[in-house]
This record gives C-alpha cells, sequence and structure tokens, in this order.
C-alpha cells in the first residue's frame, strides 16, 4: 500500500508537534493529531482530557478507508476532508499526502471554516514535512548491496556445503 517505510526521528517529531501546537492556537480548537493511514498515531497536540487516541487514530483510519471505498463507487479517488458535526464537539479529517490525516476536534469556540482554513495551511507544511521524510527513507546507490550478484545455487552452496573435516 505505501512505497517506502516510515521512520521518524526525534526532531521531525518535535516538528510535526509544533505544527500542531500552532494549529491548535490558530483554529482555536481542542486538539489536533496527525494519523497514519494505516492506524497508528503519529502525533498529537491540544487537550487530550477524554479522548481516547488509540481508538481515535484507529477509527480515523477505517473512516477514511470506508469511505475512500465509497469514493471510488462514484469515480473519485478520495475524497480529501470529512468533516463529522456534533452536538458540542466536532471533527475535521484532512488527508496529507498518500498515508497520513491530520485530525481536528474542536468545539463552538471555533468554526469550520476557520479550521478548514488553518488545516489547509497546516496540511501544507505536513506534507513537505512527510515529503522530507520519506525522501530519507529511500534506499540510494547499489540497494543490494555485496551480495547483489550471487544466484539461488550459490546461495545454496554457502549455505548448505558441508565444511571440509580436518
Amino acid at each position: 500500500m505505501f512505497d517506502a517505510p516510515f521512520v521518524m526521528f526525534d526532531e521531525d517529531q518535535r516538528k510535526i508537534e509544533k505544527v500542531l501546537e500552532h494549529l491548535v492556537h490558530e483554529a482555536h480548537a481542542t486538539s489536533a493529531f496527525v494519523i497514519d493511514k494505516a492506524g497508528p498515531l503519529i502525533a498529537q497536540s491540544g487537550s487530550l482530557v477524554g479522548i481516547d487516541t488509540t481508538g481515535l487514530a484507529s477509527l480515523t483510519a477505517g473512516a477514511i478507508a470506508a469511505t475512500g471505498g465509497l469514493a471510488h463507487l462514484i469515480g473519485e479517488d478520495e475524497f480529501p476532508t470529512h468533516t463529522h458535526q456534533g452536538i458540542h464537539r466536532h471533527v475535521q479529517m484532512t488527508l496529507v499526502g498518500t498515508r497520513s490525516i491530520l485530525v481536528v476536534v474542536f468545539d463552538e469556540k471555533s468554526t469550520l471554516g476557520l479550521v478548514k482554513l488553518r488545516s489547509r495551511k497546516a496540511g501544507a507544511h505536513l506534507a513537505a514535512f512527510f515529503s522530507d521524510i520519506h525522501s530519507r527513507a529511500r534506499p540510494t546507490g547499489n540497494v543490494a548491496g555485496p551480495f547483489a550478484d550471487l544466484t539461488e545455487a550459490d546461495l545454496d552452496n554457502l549455505f548448505l556445503e558441508t565444511p571440509p573435516e580436518d
């Protein structure tokens, strides 16, 4: 499903969390999360009281996958944004790049328009970070290493050959 391994360093994590902190502040949101489409939580910021972050991450990934199937049925690749409005709390989900989801939880202190506007800007920053992370994860040079020219027979001989007796 994904073309490169997802490996982040502490510096990457801090950059992502800083974007989320800024988003929470600027959008007057209660919290923000970045979730991998496969389900794991990548980063979070804001008030987390009463939020099961593991459940939120896995259910968000599932919702994105389900609506992706719906999008395909009607001829779309995906739906880039999803909004769920409750009585007291609301959730805005925005796809970031090919494998991440930005989730913003907000209440009556903010508006959907402000959250969408600030999420778009934060999403662009996050997409740039993830692009950099993925480019660092791509192997360069001789990918196969020192065993590239070995055949299956060579490997069999290497591991199955009995050592000479002394």
